[in-house]
Order: structure tokens, then C-alpha cells, then sequence
């Protein structure tokens, strides 16, 4: 069983990806985002820079392009954002796999192609059942009509179920109830892997009381659990979103105050310090309570790169805490060495 986490392609997580131990590596199918950002300069450029950097040999980088305009990215370039990247990706020896919809446009389906032939990695169907859905799933005929588009087989295609956001039990059911129908409804088409992925970690963390540790249901683990007691068959893959929210995160303003989102078997322990000390100290004083906290593994530093950063952070031996991006790669680090370690142990999230 594969572990398929959807990352936004920032710094940070691009980051927790490039550090990833062999254990890790030969488990997990990344999807990353790209995420719109109007301060930086060339948005495509900067993730095909981070990902050279940062892909692991051997790894195929599934790449979901559908949040930026499907228009062209810069004046006197033939296509949009899918042809850029693989040509790009291509250039810097980033194997891809292109994320396609069922609705997207003909233009971009065509671009897809020609990456699923410059790239040969076959392509990833994402599908959505989650609440704010417009869209039903597609039929038979659009099913064959994609494909053909592609120049694909089935079986050269992941299938990808997006349930999106769970922010309660009630929606953790009907939506794992949706997706259940979705893997039901497709189940003819044999493709090559099958995927169930929902998101529960919150939009951000105003809110959070400060100076110690929140648990925040995985109610994401928990949804494709039932999902797989409501299917008969070959059980699929599992997804989420890592420490984020499943959207595109809104601008940020300001510094963050130090925080550290935890991943533990049943939540995440989201720890968020008031600024009292200058700079980002207090995220030391963060770090050793969490290392002195009950949630710290028994593996304590060499569960991940991002523990062993963490227990530097508790020890002093770091002459600076840190920032956003180093918390959220930090996170993530320790996110998917928890995950791929329990789906390999155990069978699940």
C-alpha cells in the first residue's frame, strides 16, 4: 500500500520531501501543488527549481497545476502552465506525472499529453466528492474521451478520489460515503493505482490557545478507514494533505508565532507559543516542551530529519530557531516518516 501525501509545492515541504529516508522514499507517490503566489516572480520556474533540488532519485513527482490560470504564464510562451513544466522539469531530469480533471479543457488536456509523452509516468486522474463539489462523476463516455485525449490506457492512469476538507464526523462519513460510490462507480476501468485522500487539519491556527499542545482529530485516517469497510476488493491507497488545510492557503500576513503542528497516531498535537522572547526563541522553549511531552516517540530523533532538527532546537544546539518555513518542513518531515511508518506496520493511517 502506497502513501500518497498532496503537498503544496513551498519551500518548506519541498524541503521535508528532499530529506526523506530510503524507508520513506519507497512508499510514498507525492503530489505537489503549485501554489498562485503574486510575490514571486515566476511561479513555475521557482517550483521546477525545488524540485531538482529536492526530488529524490527514482521518484516520479505527480504535478497539479490546476490552481494557476490555464492560460499563458508569460508573454511570447507557446501554452500553459502544464507545457512549461514539463518541458522545464524535463531540462532539470525531474521525472512528472501530470494531474488531470475530467473538466478540464481541451487546451489543457492536450498538454497534459504531450508531458505524458515527453515524460512517459502516465498521468493522475483527481476526481472530487468533496461537499463544495459542483461537478458528478464522470461517465463512461467521458471516462473513454479523456483517455483518448491522452493517449493513454487505464492501466498508465492513477486514479485519485479528492474528498477534500473534514471538518466534523458528520462530514468525515458523508464523504467517505461519496467516495466509496466514486470508487464503485469507476471500478471497471482498471487503473493502475487507486487513491482515497481527504484533508482535516485547519485553515490556520488562529485561535489556538498558546503555551501548550491542542490535539486536532485526523479525522482524514479516520474517513478512509471507513471507506475501506465499505469496499469490497483491493483496498486503496491512502492520502491527505500532510500538516495543511486541503485549499490553496490565503496570503499571509505578518510572522507567524512559533508553532509546531505534531503528527501523532489519532492527531496532531499543534503547539503554538506566544512571542516573548526576541526573534523566534520562544520556538526553542517550544521544542523542549515538546521533547520532555508525552508525544514524542519513543524513536525520539531519528524518526525523521525533522525530529532530529527539533531536539537540536530543545538542546540549544542550533544558534537560530527557525522560521515558518523551517516549522512547516520540519513538520511535514515528521508527518510522512509517521505515516509511511504506520501504513508499512500496520495497514493503515
Amino acid at each position: 500500500m502506497a502513501y500518497v501525501p498532496i503537498l503544496k509545492g513551498k519551500a518548506g515541504e519541498f524541503s521535508a520531501l528532499g530529506h526523506v529516508t530510503p524507508a520513506v522514499r519507497s512508499c510514498i507517490r507525492p503530489v505537489m501543488e503549485l501554489v498562485p503566489d503574486p510575490d514571486v516572480r515566476d511561479v513555475l520556474e521557482t517550483f521546477c527549481d525545488r524540485a531538482m533540488d529536492a526530488v529524490p532519485q527514482g521518484v516520479v513527482l505527480t504535478v497539479d497545476s490546476g490552481a494557476l490560470p490555464a492560460a499563458r504564464v508569460l508573454e511570447g510562451d507557446a501554452g500553459g502552465p502544464m507545457a512549461r513544466l514539463c518541458e522545464s522539469l524535463g531540462l532539470r531530469g525531474v521525472a512528472m506525472c501530470p494531474v488531470v480533471r475530467h473538466t478540464d479543457e481541451g487546451a489543457v488536456l492536450a498538454e497534459a499529453a504531450r508531458a505524458t509523452s515527453e515524460h512517459q509516468r502516465g498521468a493522475c486522474l483527481r476526481i472530487s466528492v468533496a461537499a463544495d463539489s459542483p461537478h458528478r462523476l464522470p461517465d463512461n463516455a467521458q471516462i473513454r474521451g479523456l483517455l483518448a485525449v491522452l493517449r493513454l490506457e487505464p492501466e498508465e492512469v492513477d486514479l485519485l478520489i479528492d474528498a477534500g476538507p473534514v471538518d466534523s464526523e458528520i462530514a468525515r462519513d458523508r464523504l467517505a460515503d461519496r467516495a466509496v460510490v466514486a470508487l464503485k462507480t469507476l471500478a471497471p476501468w482498471p487503473w493502475r493505482h487507486e487513491c482515497v485522500a481527504a484533508g482535516a487539519f485547519p485553515v490556520n491556527l488562529t485561535g489556538f490557545p498558546r503555551g501548550q499542545a491542542t490535539p486536532v482529530t485526523r479525522r482524514d485516517a479516520q474517513l478512509w478507514r471507513r471507506v475501506l469497510s465499505g469496499r469490497c476488493g483491493k483496498s486503496p491507497d491512502f492520502g491527505d494533505f500532510g500538516v495543511t488545510h486541503p485549499r490553496m492557503p490565503a496570503k499571509s500576513r505578518g510572522t507567524p508565532d512559533p508553532n509546531m503542528r505534531y503528527t501523532t497516531p489519532d492527531a496532531w498535537q499543534v503547539f503554538v507559543y506566544p512571542r516573548v522572547r526576541s526573534g523566534n526563541d520562544d520556538f526553542f522553549v517550544l521544542s523542549a516542551d515538546l521533547v520532555n511531552s508525552p508525544h514524542w516517540p519513543a524513536t525520539g530523533a531519528r524518526t525523521s530529519w525533522g525530529d532530529a532538527r527539533l531536539k537540536e532546537c530543545a538542546n540549544r544546539q542550533r544558534p537560530k530557531a527557525g522560521g515558518g518555513t523551517e516549522w512547516r518542513a520540519w513538520a511535514t518531515s515528521h508527518h510522512l516518516a509517521v505515516v509511511s511508518s504506520s501504513l508499512a506496520t500496520f495497514g493503515c493511517p
